[in-house]
């Protein structure tokens, strides 16, 4: 389970296509690290943009007594990567304080277009957060993989969160993956589920997503033909065909976490891969990149 992140954007607000339930109460909440913790998942990825997220985490974290074990991934807000070295380390100083830990896992830039604002000191500014040991790693989430291949291009960057699915491989043929092996540097894959449009039934798919109802078709054939669920074919594509990455995953309730820790554990039937590797068209970014969606 050491390669699985649990994402918790959903503690603090609601978020994903598919998501009914709406934010967790507090009980519910505690009730996802848990089991995320007690199933062998040590890391968790938040925001300072989610909501309640990161204080939600540090009461968890402490109820739990595990704020000394756990590796926390938060991101800044997009409008503080603007301003001086003073403002970001406050930022950061009041993220660990919300979360109750005394370093971060990593600091994530949270908008791939900072990266050309680099030279204008905010390198400088990062790498103090380094030095000063609020910070373990720096990295940026990005969302094309011309950015990527930008921020792997920097030495400043270990951490590289890039969205990953059964559809959308742009970063693979791109070959970021390889690119992130030759130059020791981790990959981290968000969107598993394309924030749950993978997993949604056709009947309650927003009308400009209506393109994706034949891709999902195919996969339903697919699971039928390899008995396995729309959820595992996901999880165990991403385990098996990125071994070095890791893998974020949200959950709105705790059988969520159950759900998707166990279809991580299962074995991949023989000829899976190589023919999810063909079995779907390249899709539109207006559907590959949730930013780009109306709903």
């Amino acid at each position: 389970m050491s390669r699985l992140v649990l994402g918790t954007a959903q503690l603090g607000m609601p978020y994903g296509i598919a998501n009914k339930s709406g934010k967790p109460n507090f009980l519910s909440a505690i009730s996802i690290v848990n089991t995320a913790w007690e199933n062998g998942i040590t890391e968790f990825d938040t925001a300072q943009a989610y909501g309640d997220s990161e204080q939600t985490l540090g009461r968890i974290f402490t109820e739990l007594g595990i704020v000394q074990k756990v590796r926390v991934t938060t991101k800044l807000k997009s409008v503080q990567t603007a301003v001086g070295r003073i403002f970001i380390h406050r930022s950061v100083e009041e993220s660990l304080e919300r979360l109750k830990v005394s370093k971060l896992e990593c600091l994530l830039l949270h908008r791939e277009d900072i990266l050309d604002s680099l030279d204008d000191g905010l390198k400088e500014s990062l790498q103090a957060l380094v030095q000063r040991d609020y910070v373990r790693y720096l990295g940026v989430s990005v969302y094309s993989p011309e950015r990527a291949r930008q921020a792997l291009d920097c030495n400043l960057f270990h951490n590289i969160q890039i969205p990953a699915n059964i559809l959308d491989r742009r970063f693979h043929h791109a070959g970021i993956f390889e690119i992130a092996e030759e130059r020791d540097r981790q990959i981290y894959i968000r969107s598993a589920f394309l924030q749950g449009l993978i997993l949604m039934n056709g009947e309650d798919m927003p009308e400009e997503m209506a393109l994706v109802k034949p891709v999902l078709a195919k996969l339903d054939y697919l699971a039928l033909q390899y008995r396995l669920s729309r959820q595992a074919i996901a999880l165990i594509y991403l385990r098996d065909r990125f071994m070095r990455a890791k893998v974020i995953f949200g959950a709105e309730i705790t059988e969520q976490v159950l759900q998707n820790t166990r279809c991580w554990q299962l074995e991949a039937p023989a000829g899976l891969l190589s023919e999810l590797d063909s079995a779907f068209p390249d899709l539109s970014e207006n559907v590959l990149n949730p930013a780009k969606w109306y709903y």
